[in-house]
């Protein structure tokens, strides 16, 4: 991996946003839910949630990096998922802040398939390598990302290795 890096920024996520919500418009696609998957797609959720004047939003958790350019074999649901019961019907965004490898979009998706009417897929940036193909892209690059929102190191640490029972 290149020691180089895309930085995005605060006012470039909003840019970035805001066009990306564009395109799913121009597109005429029209979600009833946005489904965010936690936590890299929260921000872009919301942003592109209220773009869309979409309400319903829902939350799905996957572990798959562990650090920069580290990863979980594959890509593992956390709980509590949501139940997309009844949900036959509805058109979903699934949002998320990169495809990298695309596995965890595709674990997503694969998560939707049959239980929604449709699902597509928009990232803020989407790797040329991804196995998922996103139908809503604001910009493609091979470099790691920089994220506002996790660039700094945590002000507080926590200890992963051992759960509470």
């Amino acid at each position: 991996m290149s020691s180089e890096r895309e930085i995005m920024t605060w006012q470039s996520f909003g840019v970035a946003s805001r066009e990306l919500a564009i395109k799913v418009a121009n597109d005429g696609y029209e979600p009833d839910i946005i489904l965010a998957i936690a936590r890299g797609g929260l921000m872009a959720a919301g942003a592109l949630g209220y773009a869309l004047s979409v309400k319903n939003t829902y939350t799905l958790n996957v572990e798959f990096y562990t650090g920069v350019d580290e990863r979980l074999a594959i890509p593992i649901v956390l709980p509590p998922v949501p139940s997309l019961i009844d949900l036959k019907d509805s058109r979903i965004l699934i949002v998320d802040d990169v495809a990298d490898t695309g596995h965890t979009l595709k674990l997503v998706n694969d998560f939707c398939h049959g239980k929604v009417k449709e699902s597509r897929i928009a990232v803020l940036y989407e790797k040329p390598a991804s196995i998922v193909k996103c139908e809503y892209v604001w910009k493609t690059t091979n470099q790691w990302i920089n994220f506002p929102w996790s660039d700094q190191e945590p002000v507080a640490k926590r200890d992963f290795s051992v759960r509470d029972a």
